[in-house]
């Protein structure tokens, strides 16, 4: 399959990597039909995807059957009036029926809005009338169905609410069933009932929009990141390098298909690479639950954010058989060092590192053909330029911090986003002069390895020296007590800012909590990293804030702070 799509299908260096990709595009991609239903074609028995949740039940569905599924649900929808640039939200949870719409809607042009289950009715209005959103497909959830309901009145575009599950069950006392059931249909009783599916003559320009998230930023309103038809190809890098998946992979990554990286790793790259995606659907993580569900399955290729390993490490993983799996990767926030080594004293793999935001695919990552560095998110994708730019626009040198940024030129990169939807100054603001600013703050070592610093907003400026709160956390996280943590600057007349631990303690140490233990922290930071980083107030909390994509909100630390001095 990639074949179709690159010029060069496998890599052996770093050099071989950068010199040689080149992707194969043609006029009009779309990847429902011309990955998807290409290999319903070649290999129609192939598994596809394999579904689970914590309650037992299993689909095992084939490329044959997906086609199949998706090529009825896509008559459905148009059976609605539902077609090409009509803004879809879905908020499915990991419900089987995601996979299913979210190829329908490629098929029929429509623009896909994947959203969390957790919204509230003003997170909802703000979505339908910032998108004008025609449609919302949602699980059979109480919560999503009652917000949905309350969002109503203020919702003018919308026309339509499919209901996922049953209706009379979970919903039936619903705002919006009791107030707007003209709204309302059941995706059970009338998905079926469409008419055979007949293929649209025209499907898309690649510039078309095809997909938008609306980005769930650590400060401020959420922005509508919105990616042309392209994108998808984007993840080929992805999943066939980054994971280094091939078709007897079964593949899983945790992420909720609300987010950005459930696309990244349980949709786009793995199908290009003829994978199997393996999806656990489960209400509540726990990390004996998944690991678990990774050795009954045979589990070969997993990814996560840093957080779940971190409580995975802190299993007996000697109680599990994990032969079957291969290759581990990470991405969502930077990995802390001590999580790499301790899981690969545990279990013998490396954890490959990998960077990317929601509006790009994998921009910086460590891929199969290096070797990892412990902490450092590995090396620039070939398919962008990647630099590191001081304040005032110049390049840094090696070791010095600088924003990440993608040099763009005159030709947008695969898989780097269209701008932000409707917000010409926000896009201005990131993407000027032929450059895209990711916001995000790194140095780069003599190898061209990058190293994760923070946003730009999250260094800490005390007593004139300038402090990543990375560096911090990772000196913090060698400590056998610290399960998670964050670092923030708090105000302080004398050094300006100083460094505040916000700390979640492991089960055995939370009875330790107290003076005594805040000062063997600082102690142990201080003989770990330079003395004047270390955090000289600490807070123990049970859990820290996090955006639904698992990224610590440290703005809601500072603004908890602010508050309360």
């Amino acid at each position: 399959m990639i074949e179709r799509f690159l010029k060069q299908t496998s890599f052996t260096s770093v050099e071989d990597y950068n010199k040689n990709l080149e992707f194969i595009i043609p006029e009009h991609f779309n990847f429902a039909y011309d990955v998807m239903d290409e290999w319903a074609k070649e290999e129609p028995e192939r598994l596809a995807l394999l579904w689970t949740n914590d309650q037992g039940e299993e689909i095992r569905a084939t490329f044959a059957q997906l086609k199949e599924q998706s090529d009825q649900a896509a008559s459905y929808l148009q059976t609605l009036g539902i077609g090409k640039g009509d803004p879809v939200m879905l908020i499915l949870k990991r419900r089987y029926e995601w996979w299913i719409v979210m190829l329908a809607l490629c098929k029929i042009g429509a623009i896909v809005i994947p959203a969390t289950h957790m919204l509230t009715k003003h997170d909802i209005v703000y979505r339908n009338t910032r998108a004008d959103i025609k449609a919302i497909i949602c699980a059979n959830d109480p919560y999503i169905t009652e917000e949905i309901g309350l969002s109503v009145e203020e919702s003018p575009t919308l026309k339509h609410v499919i209901v996922v599950g049953d209706i009379e069950e979970a919903v039936a006392n619903s705002t919006l069933y009791t107030q707007h059931s003209t709204l309302c249909h059941s995706w059970q009783e009338e998905w079926q009932e469409a008419p055979k599916f007949v293929r649209p003559s025209f499907v898309n320009d690649n510039e078309d929009t095809m997909i938008m998230y609306f980005t769930s930023g650590t400060s401020g309103e959420p922005k509508m990141v919105a990616h042309d038809y392209l994108y998808a190809m984007g993840h080929l890098t992805t999943g066939v390098f980054w994971h280094n998946l091939h078709k007897g992979s079964l593949h899983l990554t945790v992420a909720d298909t609300g987010w950005g990286k459930a696309v990244w790793g349980k949709f786009y790259g793995q199908w290009f690479a003829g994978a199997t995606v393996f999806v656990f659907d489960h209400e509540k993580f726990n990390a004996d639950t998944l690991l678990r569900q990774m050795e009954k399955y045979k589990v070969t290729s997993f990814c996560a954010p840093p957080t779940i390993y971190r409580f995975m490490i802190r299993e007996d993983l000697s109680k599990y058989d994990l032969s079957s799996l291969e290759y581990c990767c990470t991405a969502g926030e930077a990995l802390n060092p001590a999580v790499f080594d301790k899981l690969k004293e545990l279990i013998g793999l490396n954890i490959m590192e990998g960077f990317g935001q929601t509006e790009t695919t994998m921009t910086l990552g460590t891929f199969p053909w290096m070797k990892p560095k412990p902490g450092s998110m590995g090396i620039p994708n070939a398919q962008y330029e990647i630099d590191l730019l001081r304040a005032d626009g110049t390049p840094c040198e090696d070791g010095e911090k600088g924003e990440i940024v993608v040099r763009v030129g005159n030709k947008k990169p695969v898989g780097l986003f269209k701008g932000y939807y409707r917000d010409e100054e926000k896009t201005r603001e990131a993407w000027h002069n032929g450059i895209y600013h990711t916001g995000d703050m790194a140095w780069r070592d003599e190898d061209g390895y990058y190293w994760f610093e923070g946003r730009i907003d999250d260094v800490i400026k005390s007593s004139g020296y300038r402090i990543g709160p990375f560096e911090v956390e990772s000196a913090l996280m060698t400590h056998p007590a610290v399960v998670e943590c964050a670092i923030t600057g708090v105000p302080d007349d004398v050094r300006g800012m100083v460094v505040k631990a916000t700390v979640v303690l492991g089960k055995e140490w939370k009875s330790k909590a107290g003076d005594d233990l805040i000062k063997e922290l600082q102690q142990h930071v201080k003989k770990v990293t330079a003395p004047y980083k270390y955090p000289r107030i600490i807070e123990f909390v049970d859990e820290l804030p996090k955006t639904i994509s698992g990224k610590i909100r440290r703005v809601e630390i500072r603004q908890k702070d602010q508050k309360t001095t």
